[in-house]
């Protein structure tokens, strides 16, 4: 994408709006909620599938931030230094399936990170966008307005979230952070026609996806 390498892991950020953790009942998080999706879970829009045999398959519209350069312990000024490019994401949910391995205090993989669990629009180069103005996102859903949210709404920032991230696991370029989700996450159905919007500093860029069942 973008002359970048494929990306090692895709770094996602629970609970990073307080809209989105209390419509489904969870706590504000003191830190990052963080988990990994594997490449194999990387489908490029317009190609949206998901499982039908699990139960309800949720869309999380979230804004994401592409690496391009190395970040091991970083400062949040540096992070934000290493940011190639940014983008949207859908970070597909098995919902009933999370409920219940949080209830069993189990990890989430088999809810977050199956195959084609992770939907990513193109990369705007940096250069493209002003990072001192918020990022804002909207998801609409067979023309019907779901979600939108902005970076300024964030719990955690991107910069202090990279930051964050670097410390535990070693960003390299390619890699992806899905920031978080704000409120509004729903069931997908096969059919459904989506239309995924960021905005910055008074551009907008609109990508378009149908959903179909895995094969």
């Amino acid at each position: 994408m973008m002359g970048l390498q494929p990306p090692t892991k895709i770094v996602c950020v629970g609970r990073n709006y307080v809209d989105h953790a209390t419509e489904l009942n969870n706590p504000v998080p003191q830190q990052p909620l963080l988990f990994i999706k594997p490449p194999s879970a990387i489908t490029r829009l317009p190609e949206i599938r998901i499982p039908t045999e699990y139960g309800e398959c949720h869309h999380e519209m979230e804004l994401a931030v592409f690496i391009g350069m190395p970040l091991k312990r970083a400062t949040p000024a540096q992070a934000l230094k290493a940011i190639a490019g940014y983008g949207v994401g859908l970070d597909l949910t098995l919902r009933q399936i999370q409920n219940e391995l949080k209830a069993q205090g189990q990890p989430w993989e088999r809810a977050k990170a199956f195959d084609g669990s992770c939907v990513l629009g193109p990369m705007l180069e940096r250069i493209e966008c002003d990072v001192n103005r918020p990022f804002e996102i909207a998801l609409r859903v067979n023309g019907e307005l779901r979600q939108q949210g902005s970076s300024a709404d964030m719990i955690f920032t991107i910069a202090d979230l990279l930051a964050e991230i670097s410390t535990l696991f070693t960003l390299v370029p390619g890699d992806v952070v899905l920031t978080g989700t704000p409120a509004g996450v729903a069931a997908l159905h096969v059919g459904d026609k989506l239309e995924l919007l960021l905005t910055n500093a008074g551009r907008q860029w609109q990508w378009h996806g149908q959903v179909e069942a895995a094969g």
